[in-house]
């Protein structure tokens, strides 16, 4: 007979988690292009097929090595780096690498793309396109994913199909106001986690991620860190159900807030 397996609570797929990464934005590096050191670009927008549009400097080496190879592109790695919204001993919580080709459009394309961009994710520095600074694309092959559920390759067949969480774009207001303001919130979760994090001295619980399975935790004790996922009853698609989920997770009443104040946590404007 053999032992008793652990069941993991349900999380999003591979292709949604990569999505809410894009979504959310991040800090983006160019890697492998032949530089020292990464290049971050001006500006970043993924598109939903893990395709992006590039602000660069003009004096960027990049954009000599588009221009100098016979094709008119070049092989790159977009590297995305997706943090904690609160102030973590290890902030990064999940990497999202592109694999792909950067070229430089024409001058009118370049153009149209920025006001694409300006019109669903406005950016001052889309203003500095043929002042300073020059507009390129990639076109994805392929993308890896890299988080606390695992790892998994994509194409961009899988980006593009996938949705974000609906909580993708939210959660950073929702949990880093729940730590300043809620702190017992995060005793009451205490009862959740496995027993050895339980019993651990100088063990402290800190937000690290919510979506629609569920509220992501990270434990910071003396001797490391240790991400843990509590689930929710139930999926959950709306703020009412986010609500309502919470408040059983926890068991209301909180020492130093209400329900009601609880509700209020996932109802403030982001």
């Amino acid at each position: 007979m053999g032992g008793t397996r652990l069941r993991r609570p349900p999380a999003p797929t591979d292709a949604e988690r990569a999505r809410s990464v894009a979504v959310r934005g991040g800090h983006a590096a160019l890697v492998g292009t032949g530089a020292p050191e990464p290049v971050v670009p001006l500006v970043h927008h993924l598109h939903a097929d893990g395709s992006a549009v590039l602000l660069l400097a003009d004096d960027s080496p990049v954009l000599t090595r588009i221009r100098e190879a016979e094709d008119g592109e070049l092989p790159v790695m977009l590297e995305i780096t997706d943090r904690a919204p609160v102030d973590l001993r290890e902030p990064v919580r999940a990497l999202l690498w592109i694999t792909g080709r950067l070229h430089e459009p024409d001058a009118g394309s370049a153009r149209r793309a920025a006001l694409q961009v300006a019109d669903v994710a406005p950016h001052p520095g889309l203003l500095d396109l043929g002042h300073g600074a020059t507009l390129v694309r990639l076109s994805p092959g392929s993308a890896v994913l890299a988080d606390a559920e695992g790892s998994a390759v994509l194409a961009p067949v899988d980006l593009a199909a996938a949705r974000p969480d609906p909580f993708c774009r939210l959660e950073d207001h929702w949990l880093s106001h729940l730590e300043e303001a809620h702190p017992d919130v995060f005793d009451a979760l205490a009862r959740h986690l496995p027993p050895p994090l339980r019993a651990t001295r100088g063990a402290r619980v800190r937000p690290l991620g919510v979506d629609r399975c569920g509220l992501r935790l990270r434990v910071e004790t003396p001797q490391g860190d240790h991400d843990v996922r509590l689930a929710w009853q139930h999926d959950v698609t709306t703020v009412e159900e986010l609500r309502t989920q919470l408040g059983l997770l926890v068991g209301c009443p909180f020492r130093s807030a209400s329900p009601r104040e609880v509700g209020n946590v996932v109802d403030e404007p982001g």
